[in-house]
């Protein structure tokens, strides 16, 4: 195995198995799903989310941002995976999923802003996915703490296919590059392997 510097270690990444195949770290994701039957204005119950349910058997585009309703998030990013969904599809992908270090209720009123209803908006609150991707940023000086550096990765049965990722990752980075984690990227990457 190839020594990576401990700041720079990414568990999903430079741990690969034998054959050099990178899968997605194992964990459980704490979403809100919508119950007619408890009716109110509120009709909505917790619901535990695997990354075996999200990736097993799936071809998955997955996209993730430093925060919901952040300039660059819901002006681009989102925006943009969610006009080319159906690309995305055609191209033989089962799901696009939008993650973020942030919790249930934000992604979804986020969700609603935005009026995304193709793109799976995921929370991942606790940031563990992201720790474990290697992706968890210190953006204290933004006064965001813990957040998700800007990434995409095309996954099949959990493997990582390929990934993007955004330069300069590092904490407290005074930019927000955005230059190859976008959807236009991923979808002619994807066209690229399909020719």
């Amino acid at each position: 195995m190839v020594k990576v510097p401990l700041e720079r270690y990414h568990p999903a990444i430079d741990q690969p198995t034998e054959e050099g195949i990178m899968f997605v770290p194992s964990t459980t994701f704490k979403t809100r799903v919508r119950n007619e039957a408890l009716g109110g204005p509120n009709p909505f119950e917790w619901k535990d989310v695997t990354t075996e349910e999200i990736f097993n058997n799936k071809k998955v585009v997955l996209f993730a941002l430093p925060g919901a309703f952040t300039p660059t998030c819901s002006t681009s990013h989102l925006p943009r995976y969610e006009a080319l969904y159906d690309e995305f599809r055609a191209l033989g992908v089962d799901s696009v999923v939008c993650l973020s270090v942030n919790d249930a209720f934000v992604m979804y009123q986020w969700g609603k802003a935005q009026g995304a209803s193709k793109v799976f908006l995921l929370p991942d609150g606790n940031g563990e996915f992201t720790r474990k991707m290697g992706m968890l940023v210190d953006k204290s000086n933004l006064g965001f703490g813990m957040r998700s550096w800007r990434y995409s990765m095309y996954v099949e049965n959990g493997e990582i296919k390929k990934m993007f990722a955004e330069p300069g990752h590092d904490d407290n980075c005074p930019t927000d590059p955005f230059e190859v984690s976008d959807a236009d990227t991923m979808l002619n990457w994807l066209k690229g392997q399909k020719g």
